[in-house]
């Protein structure tokens, strides 16, 4: 008979203990979601779930609950979960659903609570009219008469206005078939506010939509605020950006929303087309959500999307382009100023986009502020002149570090370190660096010929090469060429057309290159 010895039992039973727990603290870190709420999109009946990409499970789809209830399955990285309880707490969970329709390692989990019901705010009844009446004072009243938890409602119907500001703890809501039209008159946007444009604070026109005011010292004078709905915000475009040029200049002119000092802050939902020149610009701010929008400038100078600017916390998503310039220009100021100031932009996340058109998904040219840790994934790009960019050139200072462009369907990708418009002004004290970035799983087959696919350019100063950059997994057209210019520890991996051929390289002052 054999006997038990009660020591090997115990050694036993910590090995399977040790065992266990490293299983478990795999998976654990295998599968860190760092589910979060996309900022500012709590309301009384709505919210929207941001999670990290699972590279660990091909091709995943994730299941949603709430309160332990599956509300949903989706193979992107947000959700938004809609029909809530007013004034109710929440958990939310997500998991990874296998093959077999099985859920599998609870990843994560988030708390919230929906907002109270708020008060209703019908434009209408502020003697706002949807014909050609200026309604700018009859919607600033109901703005300014909304209580905190409110929403200032504008219903069916094309409404014209001037310049209008928004403030905290506030919905703005534009209804399908609503229409915010800005003016075309320049005096509708006196007076003239505060502003950044172009990496330099000066006097501008105010914009349509307006919140907070500009300041260098860190505070937030706008929280809480949701801009959404289902209708569209068109401002004066081109007529208008023409009539502020005449008058004042080029610079003066203001941005159809923009945001500064802003914090909590989400744009939803909405057609938004004709600004007279940026769309979307926030300033100094924080926790900004941009889900949903569809962002039309065609023939706009200057005709930027959406434009973070010495901003922290970006998140941009299910959101389609079609601009006369940038879709999207990651700023931070410029030359002496923004080098001095020194708000760089940080945390950037723009997944699931379309680009249809415009000039690029752009990193600068204004990040004298400084730039780093962008995210560009799941997204697909047509007709950008330069595709994925990161620009600048010696004068700004600064630097743009930690980006990462992954999953992304593009027709080039491109590093320039000199740019041919809005070199006016002082040189910062230092040239830029740019550093660290990782471009992986991108299909460049549909890029043209008479262009590099992959074009990327240090400056020329032997301690500012563009340094620490890979390329992973890179599908090029047949006969493609890839151009790299002062830099250093440049690595290409398994970058191949479809037939497995490689590009032609053709490498300036370079060293350390692998491909």
């Amino acid at each position: 008979m054999t006997k038990f010895n009660p020591v090997h039992i115990v050694r036993v039973f910590i090995t399977l203990t040790i065992v266990f727990c490293s299983i478990q603290l795999s998976a654990a870190t295998t599968f860190k979601f760092n589910l979060l709420i996309a900022p500012g999109t709590v309301s009384e009946n709505e919210v929207t779930l941001l999670w990290d990409k699972q590279y660990a499970s091909v091709n995943p789809t994730y299941v949603i609950s709430l309160n332990n209830k599956v509300v949903g399955h989706t193979t992107k990285t947000n959700y938004t979960a809609g029909n809530l309880t007013p004034n109710t707490w929440y958990t939310a969970k997500i998991s990874i659903q296998s093959v077999q329709d099985q859920k599998l390692n609870l990843l994560s989990t988030v708390r919230f609570k929906t907002s109270a019901k708020g008060k209703i705010y019908n434009i209408l009844d502020f003697g706002a009219k949807a014909d050609t009446s200026i309604n700018t004072k009859a919607i600033q009243s109901a703005i300014d008469a909304c209580t905190a938890g409110g929403t200032v409602y504008i219903p069916k119907g094309t409404f014209i206005s001037g310049a209008l500001h928004l403030k905290s703890n506030m919905t703005l809501y534009i209804e399908e078939g609503g229409i915010l039209k800005g003016s075309t008159k320049v005096d509708d946007y006196l007076p003239m506010i505060l502003n950044r444009f172009e990496g330099w604070e000066m006097k501008t026109y105010a914009s349509l939509l307006n919140a907070g005011t500009l300041n260098r010292n860190g505070t937030y004078n706008v929280k809480n605020l949701r801009i959404t709905g289902k209708g569209t915000i068109s401002g004066g475009g081109k007529k208008l950006g023409d009539a502020m040029t005449k008058a004042s200049g080029i610079r003066s002119r203001g941005r159809l929303i923009c945001l500064m000092n802003s914090e909590n802050v989400s744009l939803s939902n909405l057609t938004i087309t004709e600004p007279p020149c940026w769309t979307i610009h926030y300033i100094y701010s924080n926790n900004i959500t941009c889900n949903n929008l569809t962002i039309t400038t065609v023939n706009i100078r200057n005709g930027d999307g959406i434009d973070p600017d010495s901003s922290t916390n970006s998140y941009i998503f299910n959101c389609t382009f079609d601009t006369g310039d940038d879709c999207i220009a990651i700023k931070s100021g410029k030359n002496p100023e923004g080098f001095f100031v020194a708000k760089p932009t940080k945390n950037v996340r723009i997944t699931d986009c379309d680009f249809k058109r415009g000039h690029g998904i752009s990193i600068g040219s204004e990040m004298s502020g400084g730039v780093s840790d962008i995210l560009v994934q799941d997204c697909k790009a047509g007709k950008l002149l330069h595709g994925m960019q990161i620009k600048g050139t010696k004068d700004r200072g600064g630097y743009v570090r930690n980006v990462t462009v992954a999953d992304c369907q593009l027709l080039q990708i491109t590093i320039f370190s000199a740019v041919n418009y809005n070199n006016d002004g002082e040189a910062a004290p230092q040239i830029p660096t740019f550093e660290n970035f990782v471009f992986k799983n991108i299909d460049l087959s549909l890029a043209l010929l008479e262009k590099p696919a992959i074009d990327i350019n240090g400056f020329k100063d032997p301690a500012h090469l563009l340094r620490n950059v890979s390329f992973t997994n890179i599908i090029v057209a047949e006969n493609a060429k890839v151009k790299v210019n002062d830099a250093q520890k440049i690595n290409f991996t398994n970058v191949k057309t479809a037939s497995g051929a490689k590009p032609q390289y053709v490498l300036t002052n370079t060293s350390e290159v692998v491909y």
